[in-house]
């Protein structure tokens, strides 16, 4: 039997950095969904990852994901995993 987990991990950065962040972890193919912040807290971004966003699909948000980072100097990104067991049964 399949249980799916899921953790949180949040990574502060700089605007510049966003992009690049963010498509690392998409690349790691594990990620449920991508939350990016403020200074302050606030959601600016919640990208749903699936595992049919991939490519070309994902580009509009790559997109709005440049213009943001161009507007913020600091912000986070919480980034929900999920963890894959196989529970013997």
């Amino acid at each position: 039997m399949k249980n799916e987990k899921t953790r949180t991990e949040e990574f502060s950065l700089n605007g510049e950095d966003l992009v690049s962040t963010v498509k690392e972890l998409v690349r790691q193919g594990n990620i449920r969904r991508i939350t990016i912040q403020n200074k302050d807290g606030k959601n600016l971004l919640e990208i749903s990852l699936t595992l049919g966003v991939v490519g070309a699909l994902l580009l509009p948000t790559l997109a709005a994901l440049g213009a943001l980072a161009a507007l913020v100097t600091e912000c986070t990104i919480v980034v929900e995993r999920i963890d894959d067991t196989t529970k013997a049964s």
